[in-house]
């Protein structure tokens, strides 16, 4: 683990903290290497049942790559094909995390740290944020996965709009792409994340995993070649869990379920 990347848990969330504020939160090698790794321990704690990222400070949830470690860890073929697994790596350890993730972004979301947000199940922004790939200004190529998420997300138009201008966006105009969620003041982008956690933290682990993962599948090979044995076995592990005979007494009771993920 390192110090630019911060990971704590209350109560049933998990936040993990790109914490680089001299530099917008950029991106460092070491925050990539580390990201996988405050993923698997949040996600050995039980009682985490959200995982929220978020960058220190209030002008950046993450400002992209480092580019001053490109002359060190980007400047040969071989380097950027290091750099490039580790990113990918890092990126589709989140996207496969168990827990559903949200990017809580404020300010800057440019480069990789869109890519970061765009591997999470929500983002949720404040008015003020700004979003760019300028990619075509620093003569980057991106990856085919990456490209996927992308458009899979927002769609071919916007993705093109997007990577071809490298222009930045407000967040009004990421909102009506469908790049995110929901815009929020931005003094009210807290609470509103707090507002999601909760609501996440009430409902059942099982049922969210089956949805967050077959939704997944659906992305990956459309309603023709999904998995569906998988996606059997996840409902399957809904209907005989112990929350399901939870859910059903509780609701015949008119009281909240309690939830334990079994």
């Amino acid at each position: 683990m390192t110090d630019q990347l911060l990971v704590e848990a209350d109560g049933a969330v998990g936040w993990i903290t790109f914490n680089n504020p001299a530099k917008h939160n950029a991106l460092s090698v070491a925050m990539w290497r580390a990201l996988p790794e405050a993923l698997d321990e949040l996600e050995a704690d039980p009682a985490i049942r959200v995982i929220v990222l978020k960058g220190a400070g209030e002008k950046a949830f993450v400002s992209g790559a480092d580019i001053s470690e490109f002359a060190t860890e980007r400047a040969s073929e071989a380097a950027v094909a290091a750099y490039d697994e580790l990113a990918e790596g890092a990126t589709h350890r989140l996207r496969g995390a168990d827990r559903p993730t949200i990017a809580m972004i404020r300010g800057y979301c440019m480069g990789g740290g869109l890519g970061l947000a765009v591997a999470c199940d929500m983002r949720i922004a404040g008015e003020g944020a700004q979003f760019a790939i300028p990619a075509a200004r620093l003569g980057v190529g991106y990856r085919i996965g990456s490209l996927k998420l992308l458009t899979d997300l927002v769609g071919p138009a916007f993705a093109k709009e997007i990577l071809i201008t490298a222009r930045r966006f407000s967040a009004a105009e990421a909102e009506r792409m469908g790049l995110v969620n929901r815009v929020v003041a931005d003094d009210a982008l807290a609470e509103t994340v707090e507002g999601y956690t909760s609501a996440i933290a009430a409902n059942a682990p099982l049922s969210m995993r089956a949805s967050k993962h077959m939704i997944a599948e659906l992305g990956r090979s459309g309603a023709d070649g999904v998995d569906r044995e998988l996606c059997e076995d996840l409902v399957t592990a809904c209907f005989t869990s112990a929350d399901y005979t939870e859910g059903r007494t509780a609701f015949m009771e008119k009281r909240r379920p309690r939830f334990t993920g079994r």
